[in-house]
C-alpha cells in the first residue's frame, strides 16, 4: 500500500534530556529502572496534558472525525502565505497530534530540508538541466508539464519574493517538537498525476495549455495571496487556465482530493497503548491528526470523507494515446531542429559532433524508416 512508503519523523524528547556524566548517581539509577513502557506512559501523559480539549483553532481549520472517534484537523493553506504558516504552527501546538500529514509526495520532499533562501533561488532558476532531469524522470510529456507548472510557481515566487511550501516546512518543524508525532507525506506521486493529466488531453488541448502556461505574466501582490485564502492562489491560477479542460481538472484536483482523503483516514487509525506484559489486553485510543493541504482541496476532502475510497484506479497510468505520440514526435523534431540550426550557426565541427551522438543517430534512423515506408 502507498502508506507504507511514507517517511516518518517522530520526536524523541528523551534524546535531548540525557543525564550529564557528572550528575548524581542516584538519578542515573532511577532513570535506568524505568521501563520503556513506563517512559512511554509518562511522555504520553505529558502530551495529553498539553493537548487542549477545546483547542482555539484558526478559521482556516476544518474538523473531521472518523467512525472510531479519531479527530482530523485539516488546515487549508495558501502555499505562498505567512499567515498560513502561523495557522499551521498554532494548530499543531493546540492539538498535539499523533500524526501530521502534508500535501507532498516523495518527489517533492526535498523542500522540507531546504532553507528559504535556497528554495527561492531554485524556484527562480528554471534551466535546461532541470528540464532534462524532469524529462528523464517523468518522460517527455510529463516532464514538460512539470516544468510549465514550475514556471507558474516561479512566476509567483518572483512576484512575491517568497518561496513556496513554507507551511509544510513549519509543519515538519513543529511535528518534531511533539512527543511520538509521526510525519506522513499524503499526496499522490507527481509523476502519476502528470501522466494521467497528459493522457486526459487531446493534442490541441496540450498545445493550448502549454501556450497559456508559457505566457503567464500577470502581476501578483501579497494582498492578492491573502485575498485568495479561501482558495489557494497557485491552484486558483491553475484552475483559471484549465477551466476549459474538465478532464485536466479531474486529474490534477479531484483525484488528488480522493488520494489526500484516503491518506488522512489511514493516518487517523486508532493508537495502541503500551502494555506491561504480553498477557495484558490490548488497548486503543482515538488518534489526533493534523492535515496541511492547499485550501482548494478542503471541499473535496469534506465531500469524500464519509465515502468508501479505492485509490487503485487513480494510481494507474493509461498507455499513451496517438495524439500524445504525435505531440512527443513534434517536440523532439522541434528540439533537434533548433539544435541543428544552432550548430549550423556555430560551425561544421559542432554539427558533426551532434550528428555523432547516439540520440541523433537514432532519430535520423527513424526518419529514414518513415521515408522508406512511404
Amino acid at each position: 500500500m502507498q502508506e507504507e512508503q511514507q517517511p516518518e519523523a517522530a520526536a524523541d524528547p528523551m534524546s535531548s534530556s540525557d543525564v550529564p556524566e557528572d550528575g548524581p548517581k542516584e538519578t542515573s539509577s532511577v532513570s535506568q529502572s524505568i521501563s520503556d513502557a513506563d517512559a512511554f506512559k509518562i511522555l504520553l501523559e505529558m502530551k495529553m496534558k498539553k493537548r487542549q480539549k477545546k483547542p482555539a483553532l484558526p478559521s482556516t481549520v476544518t474538523e473531521l472525525e472518523t467512525e472510531d472517534g479519531s479527530k482530523v484537523y485539516v488546515v487549508g493553506t495558501a502555499h505562498f502565505s505567512d499567515s498560513s504558516k502561523k495557522d499551521v504552527v498554532k494548530t499543531i501546538q493546540e492539538v498535539q497530534p499523533d500524526v501530521v500529514v502534508v500535501e507532498l509526495c516523495q518527489y517533492r520532499v526535498s523542500m522540507l530540508k531546504m532553507d528559504e533562501k535556497t528554495l527561492l533561488k531554485e524556484a527562480k532558476e528554471i534551466n535546461l538541466e532541470k528540464l532534462q532531469q524532469a524529462i528523464k524522470q517523468n518522460g517527455v510529456m510529463s516532464g514538460l508539464m512539470q516544468m510549465l507548472l514550475l514556471k507558474v510557481s516561479a512566476h509567483i515566487t518572483e512576484q512575491l519574493g517568497m518561496a513556496p511550501g513554507g507551511e509544510f516546512r513549519e509543519a515538519f518543524k513543529e511535528a518534531s517538537k511533539v512527543p511520538f508525532c509521526k510525519f506522513h507525506l499524503g499526496d499522490r506521486p507527481i509523476p502519476v498525476t502528470f501522466k494521467r493529466a497528459i493522457a486526459a488531453l487531446s493534442f490541441w488541448q496540450k498545445v493550448k495549455l502549454a501556450w497559456g502556461l508559457c505566457f503567464l505574466s500577470d502581476p501578483i501582490s501579497k494582498d492578492d495571496v491573502e485575498k485568495c485564502k479561501q482558495k489557494d492562489l497557485l491552484e486558483q491560477m491553475m484552475a483559471e487556465m484549465i477551466g476549459e479542460f474538465p478532464d485536466l481538472h479531474r486529474t490534477i484536483v479531484s483525484e488528488r482530493d480522493i488520494y489526500l482523503t484516503y491518506m488522512l483516514k489511514q493516518a487517523a487509525k486508532q493508537i495502541e497503548l503500551p502494555r506491561a506484559s504480553e498477557t495484558e489486553p490490548r488497548k486503543y485510543i482515538p488518534a489526533v491528526v493534523v492535515g496541511v493541504v492547499g485550501m482548494g482541496h478542503v471541499p473535496g476532502i469534506e465531500k469524500n470523507w464519509n465515502s468508501d475510497l479505492n485509490i487503485q484506479e487513480i494510481m494507474s497510468v493509461p498507455p499513451p494515446s496517438a495524439s500524445s505520440k504525435i505531440f512527443k514526435f513534434v517536440i523532439k523534431a522541434t528540439v533537434f531542429g533548433l539544435m541543428g540550426y544552432g550548430c549550423y550557426r556555430i560551425g561544421q565541427r559542432t554539427v558533426q559532433f551532434i550528428l555523432s551522438m547516439p540520440a541523433a543517430q537514432s532519430y535520423l534512423q527513424k526518419l529514414t524508416e518513415i521515408r522508406s515506408q512511404h
